[in-house]
């Protein structure tokens, strides 16, 4: 099946924007710098392909050039600079992208309330398919279902924890290994439905931003 190919010499854009990542090429004019800012939920990813760019992680500073790149984890502030003569274009993501993504902070060290940005921040075509409010009616089914899946992984969780500390304890290794198999199987179905849940908020956020 055909796949799409990104090139960063002309898409300057963001390519694929999903609960479970955000990653997008972007160019930066000379001089060019952002809002020290961090991530609450997840790392970003910054590899340099054209340009130089100062990064400042938590007030550690490094330049870095062309094959270059660096990561600013959970919580670390961070910023970026054009401080080359020629265009920076690097590619980015951040994962997981649930919204808003980014915090900011005051000088004193408080966090800002929250910003959510619109689809077009991300390249993205506003779904204006549902109001804001079924939305939320959404977004609540979508909590309620997500607690009562917790629910039940947590019985088979306990169930198969005490199997496999039973079968470990007595050396039988493929009881052990059949019942960490089945939590697997329980829990699988838990991650994805996480994911949907970020989703489905993701959409709600928008929609509370996005113009009608």
């Amino acid at each position: 099946m055909p796949f799409q190919v990104f090139d960063y010499r002309k898409d300057i854009t963001n390519m694929l924007v999903t609960p479970q990542i955000r990653s997008r090429f972007l160019k930066m004019e000379v001089g060019q710098f952002n809002q020290s800012h961090t991530h609450d939920l997840g790392h970003e990813i910054f590899l340099i392909l054209q340009g130089q760019a100062e990064f400042d992680i938590e007030g550690h500073k490094e330049v870095l050039g062309p094959g270059q790149m660096c990561i600013a984890l959970t919580d670390e502030a961070h910023t970026v600079r054009n401080v080359g003569d020629d265009e920076v274009i690097m590619y980015l993501s951040v994962t997981p992208h649930i919204l808003p993504t980014h915090t900011y902070w005051t000088a004193e060290g408080e966090k800002e309330p929250p910003r959510f940005a619109d689809s077009f921040s991300y390249d993205q075509e506003p779904d204006l398919s549902a109001d804001a409010d079924a939305r939320a009616d959404e977004h609540l089914q979508s909590v309620e279902d997500f607690v009562a899946r917790v629910e039940q992984t947590v019985d088979t969780q306990r169930e198969q924890v005490e199997a496999f500390k039973k079968a470990f304890a007595e050396g039988d290794r493929e009881a052990a290994f059949n019942a960490r198999d089945a939590m697997w199987d329980a829990l699988y179905p838990m991650f994805k439905a996480v994911h949907d849940l970020a989703g489905v908020w993701n959409a709600f956020a928008h929609r509370t931003v996005d113009e009608v």
